[in-house]
């Protein structure tokens, strides 16, 4: 293997190391079948440039340049619709509290969401 393949190889590795993990699903990593895919070296081959630009696409996922490039800002805004503003912050609570919960409130929950009393 020549010396540029390994070095965008190992861009692309060091990029899938510093990727976040899933905590809502534990068993299925990105970075784990990405992994697989650029090391075991099956699948279709790339060329030196492919992988440089596949490197490339995964730091600026991990550093956020899309979205320091194109941040929503103002009060109209996609993130807080008229409707339900809360929705989008709502949401981002329930997925960070998921994780934690007990089978117990996991079930209320289910229940909750099967009987609406109002």
């Amino acid at each position: 293997m020549s010396k540029p393949a390994v070095s965008a190889q190992l861009h692309i590795l060091k990029a899938l190391n510093r990727w976040p993990k899933d905590s809502l699903r534990p068993a299925a990593q990105l970075q784990d079948v990405l992994k697989k895919r650029f090391e075991g070296g099956s699948g279709p081959s790339l060329s030196e440039e492919q992988k440089l630009k596949q490197a490339n696409a995964l730091y600026s996922l991990l550093d956020n340049r899309f979205r320091k490039r194109y941040a929503i800002t103002g009060e109209v805004s996609i993130l807080k619709p008229r409707s339900n503003p809360t929705y989008y912050t709502d949401l981002l609570t329930e997925l960070q509290d998921a994780p934690t919960r007990s089978w117990l409130q996991r079930f209320i929950l289910r229940v909750k969401g099967v009987v609406r009393l109002q």
